[in-house]
């Protein structure tokens, strides 16, 4: 009778569990509906699509000229993580058609936005997407991570060694599998490998000095890799 009891109470524990897991969790979780009629809209094939997260997101409203005058889309969607970018990929990029993806992915893995991820699995969504972009004659320009020292909304992770480790594993990759690489980081950065005020509100997200500084090198780099 007791083991009877506990068995029916594991039950409805686990039915409980999972209905509030179910129930927690959003509807649209990787935010595909955050660019669909955006991309409904595209009637020509622009010449990159800009894929990544806050700091590709507010990359247009501080300076929405620099993806009109060169035919550039931002895709970019604050706090995602390298795994929901990847799940995204075919809607926001692939169906889009773009001679190339601009992908800067990672901080926020780093970060632990949705929980731990390691490196090596941090490197492998960005290597997936690289090879989603490759078999549909995509050119994939991988780029750097942007220094951080510290994440104001989870301190202590001490991130600053992490990106510059695994930039360069993207960097190293991008050279051996014929992708451009981009990087960001070694000019933004500071002494303690982070991001410095004169370009930065808040040490992760860069201001309009920042942006016009990552044009440059962008711009430059997909001029020379699309002719």
């Amino acid at each position: 009778m007791k083991k009877r009891l506990m068995i029916l109470v594991s039950g409805f524990l686990f039915i409980a569990f999972t209905g509030f897991a179910q129930q927690d969790r959003p509807a649209d979780w990787a935010f595909f509906g955050r660019y669909e009629k955006a991309n409904a809209q595209v009637n020509t094939p622009p010449k990159a699509v800009f894929l990544g997260n806050s700091i590709t997101d507010g990359w247009w409203g501080i300076d929405s000229a620099f993806f009109i005058n060169n035919n550039y889309l931002g895709r970019g969607i604050g706090g995602q993580t390298t795994a929901e970018m990847l799940v995204r990929f075919r809607a926001d990029v692939i169906n889009l058609k773009p001679q190339a993806v601009v992908i800067l992915a990672g901080t926020n893995d780093i970060a632990q936005n949705i929980g731990y991820i390691s490196l090596e699995n941090i490197f492998g969504n960005i290597v997936s997407m690289v090879e989603l972009a490759k078999v549909h004659n995509i050119l994939p320009v991988l780029c750097s991570i942007l220094p951080v020292y510290d994440y104001r909304w989870r301190p202590g992770l001490e991130p600053a060694g992490k990106i510059v480790r695994l930039n360069s594993w993207i960097k190293d990759y991008a050279e051996k599998n014929g992708c451009v690489y981009v990087d960001y980081h070694s000019v933004l950065k500071d002494e303690r490998d982070g991001l410095p005020q004169q370009y930065s509100f808040d040490g992760v997200h860069v201001n309009i000095a920042g942006y016009k500084i990552m044009e440059e090198i962008v711009h430059e780099a997909l001029t020379n890799a699309l002719k």
